[in-house]
């Protein structure tokens, strides 16, 4: 199970898998950090979370993830391929198909309310809210 979240300060994401569960963290870079909207930062994280799980080899070529997103804007956008007005946001999405193509990774896109979200937690822990 995958859950990641984002806010203008910086992201998080989380991954339980049968023996462990990982959580991580990162400021944003000084490109984004502070210019960037929650929904543009939840879609970078759910980006450079797949891309550090694949990395770090927790997530493997033709593996199934079940990605626990609480937001029904992206889950609608993610589930139906529709197009968003955001430049920002459609470039994202390119860049988390191509790691999903590449992976050949098989995702199931699950809406969850967001106190289910356990990367929120983190995020907020870390940015003191």
């Amino acid at each position: 199970m995958f859950c990641f979240d984002g806010n203008p300060k910086g992201i998080s994401w989380a991954i339980q898998t049968e023996d462990s569960l990982v959580e991580q963290y990162r400021d944003h870079a000084d490109i984004y950090l502070d210019k960037v909207t929650s929904e543009q930062s939840s879609y970078i994280a759910l980006h450079v979370g797949f891309f550090w799980c694949i990395g770090t080899f927790i997530v493997k070529n033709n593996d199934e993830i079940d990605v626990n997103i609480d937001s029904k804007s992206m889950y609608g956008h993610l589930t139906r391929n529709n197009f968003n007005q955001d430049s920002f946001i459609e470039t994202r999405i390119g860049f988390i198909k191509q790691l999903i193509e590449q992976w050949s990774l098989k995702i199931n896109y699950q809406l969850i309310e967001p106190k289910e979200n356990f990367a929120t937690k983190l995020l907020q822990k870390r940015n003191g809210t």
